[in-house]
């Protein structure tokens, strides 16, 4: 997936709510019901301590300060160390802090300190978006289509199978595309199947990946993907529920994840 810039986080409180908004309307349960369900956990009193990286490509300049906010929307305490990088892991752990995140160019990850869980961002995004589709009230049947199979894409399809849907996943990577089949057993999709979903979970970096062949009438396409693989003009005129939305979702996945 595309790292993320500074104009991606803004306006993050009112992303925060349109998105669990549209997730409470297509699904029937809001965010934290449905981590609750995913994952048998519920958050409590626990503080995150959030190191800033300078890694590669440097901090970016509000992503610290749009976790804090995530940490403290769902109800945890949290704060951001005054250090970055291994001095600032001292610091989080020298405060108390029951769970570390942090993110490199590579990789973002919270570690619960507690009980030793660790959960990669990619994964507990890929699951959550998938888990949003697969939930659509309005669904018509079991069969999900996948549009990418990178980290994130993988990560879902794989508990796409594993809740028993009928997976159909396309990606022009082909070693991707081959590796998911051999190992999910899923079916790969190509537009000249003539085939419509009513339930799209697309992860992808790229714009305009949803054709008007892809997708049936007021369908879900839940997607994390920066930017949005579906084209506007086709969302309007399909009247698509739209789930999407960079960082809020993934990081609330990792959390209920973890505890």
């Amino acid at each position: 997936m595309a790292l993320l810039t500074p104009e991606d986080l803004e306006n993050l409180s009112t992303q925060l709510e349109m998105s669990n908004e549209t997730v409470k309307r297509v699904t029937g349960s809001d965010l934290k019901e449905i981590c609750e369900t995913l994952y048998s956990t519920k958050l409590g009193s626990q503080t995150v301590g959030i190191i800033p990286i300078t890694a590669g490509n440097g901090v970016i300049s509000n992503f610290t300060s749009s976790l804090l906010y995530i940490v403290e929307y769902f109800g945890l305490k949290g704060f951001i160390t005054e250090h970055p990088d291994v001095t600032g892991y001292y610091e989080a752990v020298s405060a108390g802090a029951d769970i570390i995140m942090m993110a490199d160019d590579h990789i973002f990850t919270a570690h619960n300190l507690r009980n030793e869980k660790i959960m990669s961002n990619h994964v507990a995004t890929g699951v959550i978006y998938a888990e949003i589709a697969s939930k659509f009230k309005e669904a018509s049947s079991k069969d999900i289509l996948v549009i990418g199979l990178g980290r994130v894409g993988f990560a879902g399809a794989c508990h796409l199978v594993n809740n028993g849907f009928n997976v159909y996943a396309c990606d022009p990577n082909k070693e991707f595309l081959e590796k998911a089949v051999n190992e999910l057993g899923i079916k790969t999709y190509c537009g000249d199947d003539r085939k419509k979903f009513s339930m799209v979970f697309e992860a992808t970096p790229n714009a305009d990946t949803i054709t008007e062949g892809m997708i049936e009438e007021r369908c879900l396409v839940s997607t994390p993907g920066i930017p949005c693989g579906l084209p506007p003009e086709i969302g309007k005129k399909y009247r698509v529920d739209l789930v999407m939305e960079p960082l809020v979702i993934g990081v609330a996945s990792m959390l209920y994840s973890i505890i």
